[in-house]
């Protein structure tokens, strides 16, 4: 996958969509492309939100801790965008995301997601309706 195919697949995640190519480009050329085997972790509850990861192939579980054991909540899969949560919030990890094939992720540090934010007011826009999106359709 080249570049261009990462700031496409960026473009899709809704967050995204709204920024213009060429800092797309350039969020792109600052993540890490990383690739995870089955039963591999992408990150685990409880753990510091470091960065978030936009999934470019695979399918992955998203699972949470309850007093019965753990519980998959979600499968996620191509152009899944996870791990914001943590990294907006500046809390630990509120899920684990468990690789349940082969994947293949771009990761975003922490750092360069918060500055992207900062420069982008249409983005902390983006994420303020994401949030209250997900919030609502929790209550």
């Amino acid at each position: 996958m080249s570049l261009n195919d990462e700031v496409e697949a960026l473009k899709r995640i809704k967050l995204f969509s709204a920024i213009e190519p060429a800092k797309l480009k350039l969020l792109a050329f600052a993540s890490e492309r990383i690739s995870f085997e089955a039963g591999q972790s992408l990150f685990r509850e409880g753990d510091p939100g470091d960065a978030a990861y936009l999934v470019l192939e695979g399918v992955a579980d998203v699972v949470v801790q309850s007093s019965k054991g753990p519980i998959t909540v979600a499968e996620i899969g191509r152009d899944a965008f996870v791990g914001e949560i943590a990294i907006l919030c500046d809390v630990p990890r509120t899920a684990s995301v468990t690789a349940a094939s082969r994947i293949v992720a771009l990761r975003i540090r922490k750092d360069v997601f918060l500055q992207l934010l900062r420069d982008m007011t249409s983005m902390a826009l983006e994420i303020m309706r994401e949030l209250a999106e997900r919030l609502e359709a929790t209550t």
